[in-house]
């Protein structure tokens, strides 16, 4: 392995150590360049197989490169001094407002690491589930927190101005520079930037020239503006936040603990066999020892100490200077191996040799220091864009830190007091701040950090923040109540399961046709017991929900906006329902996004509540838009938009609402984003919605209804409803689904389990036209010899059969969903079913109306939109539901040209496998 140079740079504006002594450089010491980029250590590398450039993204063509030894940053030799990608190691410098990360399991895209920038491979990959970061699981806790910033915290308010939130590379190999026009991603290496807003993309080496302040994209009238969405989260995870099952995530609970034995040291201590090398175990502080939480270190059997401490600098990707750092054989009394490695003649003595057979296990520590340069950031100066960099020594107290620091920032008037000195600590699963006591030693500080662990330490950043009296808001939405209760009973009921405090706690708004109430509360403590304890509590049996709602400043919408209210059912369409909510949280702002096994519509209906104008999407099958559509008519008359036009993504079986409205069979991996902005240029349309009413009673000539023990039971149709053979095979389906759940992930599957229950009924004779009576619009109308009965909202029936027929007729109008009409059809049993499916024949036309009765003289199988059910003899009453729905149907005219760049979702590339170094 040629390793003849190393490139190294340590921007004085960027180390946090800036100040310090550089090491020593004796004759025999390796040529230092100068690099753009900091943090980067290169050195020049023998190349073994096919290799691309991280900077242009080019094929490097010869054995020669230059590898960064912390990141894995690999670079041309021509590249390297146009190279502006900080290492790995300075991600904590670039963090503007600490957002922690929210990682669950990776998909089944090939993606490369943000931090060693090697391949995800294996069940061990991570990613955010809010912005794109991709991550090793052992890398995890080397990442920081720079996640998207999506609401305001509190009363807090950063910069008016969105800026842009840059990611590198894991873009798809097509997308185009914006400012020089040429390719500038790759399935090759992780290269290139994109913006997570408006999916803006970039070379590292031109993106520096775009405009700071984003305009949102392509999707900008849809986006919920993060500017809009506030939230008090202090005491509640990502998790939380954005309403995440806990389910659906990996086990994390180790994430900010160092993996013991990555692949890579595995491979290596293999090599050191034969390389003549060995493996060190290397903790970095406390904290790593107790946990027994450490990082190898392949080093040669000889090797100078200095250079032992720089690649256990290295591992742990710290960017400071070997010579303040000390190595100590763990478990024993301090044995420093720090002295200067090269004498005057340029020839190692004995203690500055790291010898063979040393011990495996050591610890990493930070030299004592009698003063030391601190960079605290100015809050209220928006995004961590300023600081006052001090010098602080061992009297140095917070108190005179905070007066120091407002001089430098020319606040020299303002009154100390009113200021607090704040520790955050931004590590990948959270940040946590902790505000410094006035007479607190910083230097201590400082050192009681690093002897817990120099990766916190690096992670760690001060601000000066305004001591001012915040106002503690936290909204709670508790569902799985009783219905029908009013606001004293509710009270009641969370008195006594949940035991809340009057003073602190209020109900400003109840739901009681949903069984659920919102709660507003002053404190973070109860705010949080609350939440927890209604996860584990029950009400007459039925587990109660909650849930963590933001609330949206309506006066901080964008002028023209209207934000999309985006519902996935997870468990509709296997896979695909649980990959479209990691899409559309990432695409657009997580808050407008909601997961249905998850409280329900009503959670994003009463978010949206006081928004003038929002649309709703719905990922589902129709069963799943008859649910939407069932809350949002239960609670129209409390919403600022009571009649926001749905869209639709087909997830279900048969999908037939989806197929009138132009939105496909059935979703099969399109790309997200060009569904959404399908959507943003979609029709609305307005569509008929049905009340029947079941066991309904005959009106006496006196107008009092005749006794019964029981209400009707009422239920809305949007699709169609079936008598008869029809629900019969829909129940047999329904059955065999409960019975084995797991079986039913996708739409083959489905429809051969309706082939089969289907076969099974063709020796079946019912006459069906015997046990009812049919009377439309007040006239009684006489049923053919008949096994099903079915009444069409929609010309969609059975996954897209016509069954009302294309013929015309002049005793009947030509259907559509908003003429105030349903059609009656009748069919003869599973063989005429499934001519009608093959497009052979049509259904026997019977009727159309606007009024149906029923009356059913046994029990019969019945089904509403798919729902299936054993119905009584009595009388069916379908009428219609009050005002329209405003549906979205999708345009046949072919989708405006968007700009180059703004396509955010589509990296469908693989990446081809890693370059490789020896």
């Amino acid at each position: 392995m040629a390793d003849s140079g190393r490139v190294k740079h340590t921007s004085p504006s960027e180390s946090p150590h800036s100040g310090r002594k550089k090491a020593q450089q004796s004759p025999g010491s390796r040529t230092r360049y100068q690099v753009n980029a900091p943090g980067h250590c290169f050195r020049k590398v023998t190349l073994t197989k096919p290799t691309f450039c991280h900077h242009c993204s080019d094929f490097i063509w010869g054995l020669v490169g230059f590898l960064c030894e912390v990141c894995n940053f690999m670079s041309h030799e021509k590249c390297l001094k146009h190279v502006r990608t900080v290492c790995s190691c300075m991600t904590p410098t670039l963090v503007r407002v600490p957002v922690a990360h929210c990682f669950g399991p990776a998909g089944q895209k090939r993606r490369f690491c943000c931090v060693c920038r090697k391949h995800l491979e294996g069940s061990s990959a991570l990613r955010c589930e809010v912005c794109e970061l991709h991550v090793h699981s052992d890398c995890a806790p080397f990442s920081c927190s720079d996640c998207r910033l999506c609401h305001q915290d509190g009363t807090q308010d950063y910069d008016t101005k969105h800026h842009h939130h840059w990611r590198e590379g894991n873009m798809a190999s097509g997308a185009r520079c914006e400012v020089c026009r040429r390719t500038c991603g790759s399935s090759d290496a992780l290269s290139g930037m994109r913006c997570e807003w408006c999916g803006l993309t970039a070379h590292a080496s031109c993106y520096i020239t775009v405009r700071p302040e984003c305009s949102m994209g392509r999707l900008h009238n849809m986006i919920l503006h993060p500017g809009c969405v506030r939230i008090c989260s202090r005491n509640f995870s990502k998790m939380h936040l954005f309403r995440i099952c806990e389910d659906s995530q990996c086990e994390l609970d180790n994430l900010d603990d160092v993996d013991s034995l990555t692949p890579v040291a595995a491979k290596d201590n293999q090599a050191s066999q034969d390389t003549g090398k060995q493996t060190l175990k290397v903790f970095d502080g406390d904290d790593a020892v107790k946990r027994n939480q450490f990082r190898s270190v392949s080093i040669p059997r000889i090797i100078k100490n200095e250079e032992v401490v720089e690649a256990a600098l290295r591992a742990f990707y710290l960017p400071d200077e070997p010579q303040d750092y000390e190595l100590q054989v763990q478990g024993q009394p301090p044995a420093l191996l720090t002295d200067d490695i090269i004498n005057r003649n340029g020839t190692p003595d004995d203690k500055s040799v790291f010898k063979d057979n040393a011990p495996d296990a050591w610890l990493l520590r930070a030299k004592p220091r009698d003063s030391e340069v601190l960079k605290i950031y100015a809050d209220w100066l928006k995004h961590g864009a300023a600081y006052g960099s001090i010098t602080v020594g061992k009297e140095s107290t917070v108190d005179w830190s905070i007066k120091e620091v407002l001089r430098q920032l020319d606040k020299q008037d303002e009154n100390t007091e009113n200021f607090n000195l704040v520790e955050v600590y931004m590590n990948s699963k959270q940040v946590q701040r902790q505000v410094l006591t006035g007479q607190e030693l910083l230097l201590d500080k400082l050192q009681e950090i690093r002897k817990v662990s120099l990766r916190q330490m690096n992670q760690t950043r001060f601000y000066i923040v305004e001591n001012r009296n915040r106002v503690v808001q936290v909204n709670l939405l508790l569902g799985g109540l009783p219905v029908q209760l009013s606001k004293a009973e509710y009270a009641g009921l969370l008195k006594t399961h949940l035991e809340i405090k009057d003073h602190l706690v209020t109900i400003t708004q109840v739901y009681s046709t949903q069984g659920a109430v919102v709660l507003q509360i002053s404190c973070f403590s109860e705010a949080e017991r609350i939440f927890m304890l209604a996860k584990d509590s029950s009400v007459d049996g039925k587990q109660l929900t909650s849930l963590v709602i933001p609330q949206i400043t309506t006066s901080k919408l964008p002028r023209g906006g209207c934000p999309l209210l985006v519902y996935v059912n997870p468990k509709s369409g296997g896979l695909k329902g649980r990959e479209l909510l990691y899409n559309f949280r990432k695409i657009l702002n997580p808050h407008q996004v909601f997961e249905l096994t998850n409280g329900g519509p009503l959670a994003g209906l009463h978010t949206f509540s006081e928004v003038p104008h929002f649309r709703i999407l719905v990922c589902g099958g129709d069963g799943t838009v008859g649910w939407v559509l069932g809350v949002l008519e239960a609670i129209r008359h409390k919403l600022a938009c009571p009649e926001p036009a749905i869209g639709i993504i087909p997830l279900g079986t048969g999908n037939d609402l989806a197929r009138v409205l132009r939105w496909g069979t059935g979703y099969s991996g399109e790309d997200p984003y060009s569904v959404l902005l399908s959507l943003d240029e979609a029709e609305e349309v307005e569509m008929d919605r049905w009340t029947i009413l079941l066991d309904a009673q005959e009106m006496t000539e006196d107008g009092k209804e005749n006794g019964f023990l029981e209400p009707p039971k009422i239920v809305h149709m949007n699709n169609y409803f079936g008598l008869g053979i029809d629900a019969e095979l829909s129940l047999d389906f329904h059955q065999a689904r409960e019975e084995e759940p797991g079986k039913f992930n996708s739409r083959f599957h489905n429809k051969g389990v309706y082939v089969k229950v289907g076969l099974q009924k063709l020796s079946h004779t019912r006459s069906l036209h015997k046990d009812i009576k049919l009377q439309v619009d007040k006239q009684d109308v006489e049923l053919p010899s008949i096994e099903g009965l079915i009444f069409l909202n929609i010309p969609s029936w059975g996954s897209g059969a016509d069954l009302w027929g294309s013929d015309s007729d002049s005793r009947y109008g030509k259907p559509r969903i908003d003429d105030n009409m349903l059609e009656v059809v009748g069919v003869t049993g599973v063989v005429h079913m499934g001519q009608v499916q093959g497009g052979l024949r049509s259904g026997i036309r019977i009727a159309q109306g606007t009024y149906i009765r029923i009356t059913v003289t046994k029990p019969i199988p019945v089904q509403v939109d798919g729902e299936p059910w054993i119905q009584s003899p009595g009388q069916i009453i379908i009428s219609a539901a009050g005002p329209k729905v405003r549906m979205l149907r999708k345009c046949k005219s072919k989708q405006k040209k968007q700009p180059s760049g703004a396509q955010k979702e589509g990296r469908s590339e693989s990446p081809a496998p890693g370059e490789g170094a020896h």
